[in-house]
């Protein structure tokens, strides 16, 4: 069934959604679209960051470090991924934001796939 696969290459497809290459978001028929999980290749400059903390977060989350050095906060608290393979997970009510201390490319899953959070 080959309607139901979906072949690509992450570097390319992610720019056309802010990244995001699995989750609610795809149309709905498309393979990659899911409202149980989110799956984002983020691909950062040195000095990126977060617009906004986000708050009254309602997922869980893994971040992993693919390359650079990457730095998330979390509520009084900082982790550095700089090591490649490095992660973080943080559960549902965690506010967090996320800065680029090198150029970075990170692959983050979420779930389940809410509506909602992207900063205008």
């Amino acid at each position: 069934m080959t309607e139901n696969v979906y072949v690509g290459n992450a570097g390319v497809d992610a720019p056309g959604d802010r990244g995001w290459l699995l989750g609610h978001f795809k149309p709905v028929g498309d393979v990659r679209h899911s409202e149980d999980v989110e799956i984002k290749w983020g691909v950062h400059p040195r000095g990126d960051e977060r617009a906004e903390w986000v708050r009254g977060e309602k997922r869980t989350a893994l971040l992993v470090l693919i390359s650079g050095r990457f730095r998330v906060e979390l509520p009084g608290r900082s982790v550095v991924l700089s090591e490649q393979g490095d992660y973080v997970v943080w559960g549902q009510g965690v506010d967090h934001s996320w800065y680029a201390e090198e150029e970075s490319v990170v692959l983050t899953v979420r779930w389940p796939s809410v509506p909602g959070y992207a900063v205008a």
